[in-house]
């Protein structure tokens, strides 16, 4: 893998969740922003141009959940940037649109963005536990991901990524991917259904879908050798 790899981790919980994995794939980790080090950058479109930027041409990226979508959008609108892209837990839309039922009632975001809001220590385990519901190591992925999860961003970094996964819709840039592309998806999960990865694994020209049974939002920690073996074989191949 002569290009480097890059990986851009999920909401809320930050990138040592992902580090082992990411690690294991000799890979490194740009945490999202307003995350760690990084700036806050309230939109949406400004974060992917300014994330782009910091590529070197050719980089294979992923992401997992909303920063699968981050690195799918920088694939479609800096093709020069991406020489591959591995995205895991990844959709086109977080929310329910026309034609887009794969996904979380607008309702039901718009009630977790309160919840968020008025005490994130108290809806965290919540949301950890509900993304894991359905995997068959659900109790276990449950507690290493709470435990692992980084200290939180502030509140208005938290809430501009909720309003992200509220408004972004990535249908017209899928379409868009020139590059060899990677879904890892695990066939139980609650927060990004299946019926999501299949359907934006039609709309990006070529792209391979690797579906993990009894699996649910975590895939490189319920299933880390799976996930690992077939990460591998694609960023190697």
């Amino acid at each position: 893998m002569s290009a480097p790899f890059v990986f851009l981790p999920g909401w809320c919980v930050g990138r040592s969740p992902v580090a082992a994995a990411v690690n294991a794939l000799g890979g490194s980790i740009i945490d999202l922003p307003g995350y760690g080090n990084e700036v806050p950058i309230d939109d949406f479109d400004a974060a992917i141009d300014a994330y782009a930027a910091r590529l070197q041409p050719g980089t294979a990226l992923g992401g997992w959940s909303l920063g699968a979508q981050m690195a799918l959008a920088i694939a479609a609108r800096h093709p020069d940037k991406v020489g591959k892209l591995l995205l895991v837990a990844g959709t086109a839309s977080f929310v329910q649109r026309d034609g887009w039922p794969h996904a979380m009632p607008p309702a039901m975001l718009a009630e977790f963005t309160a919840g968020i809001a008025a005490d994130v220590e108290a809806m965290l385990p919540r949301f950890v536990g509900g993304f894991n519901r359905g995997d068959a190591r659900a109790k276990a992925v449950t507690a290493e991901l709470l435990e692992l999860a980084d200290p939180r961003p502030s509140g208005a970094v938290l809430i501009a990524g909720l309003n992200w996964l509220r408004d972004v819709d990535l249908r017209p840039d899928a379409a868009k991917v020139a590059c060899p592309t990677l879904l890892v998806h695990g066939a139980a999960d609650p927060l990004m259904p299946l019926g999501a990865a299949e359907a934006l694994a039609a709309l990006i020209p070529g792209a391979q879908l690797a579906c993990f049974d009894d699996c649910a939002h975590a895939p490189f920690m319920s299933r880390p050798d799976d996930f690992l073996a077939r990460a591998r074989r694609f960023l190697n191949d």
